[in-house]
């Protein structure tokens, strides 16, 4: 039996996308569709937590205030909290939203993920590892990880919560 890093996480309520989808009846593929903050988040949102079954916005670790996008640039930024600042699965949910991120977005944008500053006690080598397209292209060479990758995304369009978690009250512990 694995033991949990984290065995008692905070679990947040979700909020409702309150996104109007545009109707893609009239694409044109010369035309550039505006990319915003909420879009993004609406993309990693309901990513699946690799150590419970919980979306990253459930365990508070991904939020809409921490993303930035800057379509004129093509640039995004994603800064993302882990549950406990010793949390050994930060790579892996940094890369988990960069696998989303590159699979769902134009390939226009640069982006770039990050542990928000102060919330992991090695956030500065996470961080090289995160955004090192070496480091992580060989990670996606590795089928186990990449296979641990795709079920974590595998959840990636349920809006925002992980399949069979209810909405009801949030636990405090």
């Amino acid at each position: 039996m694995t033991t949990l890093i984290n065995q008692n996480p905070v679990i947040y309520e979700t909020a409702d996308s309150n996104r109007a989808w545009r109707d893609d009846d009239n694409d044109n593929e010369d035309s550039l569709d505006a990319i915003d903050a909420q879009e993004v988040f609406d993309l990693i949102r309901s990513i699946s937590d690799p150590e419970h079954p919980l979306s990253l916005e459930q365990l508070n670790v991904t939020q809409r205030d921490h993303i930035q996008v800057s379509d004129k640039d093509n640039h995004i930024l994603v800064e993302f909290t882990p549950t406990i600042p010793h949390c050994s699965m930060a790579t892996l949910i940094g890369l988990c939203i960069r696998v989303r991120l590159l699979r769902c977005l134009p390939s226009r944008f640069k982006v770039d993920i990050s542990v928000r500053k102060g919330t992991h006690q090695s956030e500065n080598a996470v961080n090289k590892q995160l955004n090192d397209k070496e480091r992580v292209a060989a990670a996606l060479e590795n089928a186990h990880l990449l296979e641990v990758v795709n079920q974590c995304l595998a959840t990636a369009t349920s809006g925002g919560v992980v399949a069979g978690v209810g909405k009801g009250p949030a636990n405090t512990k």
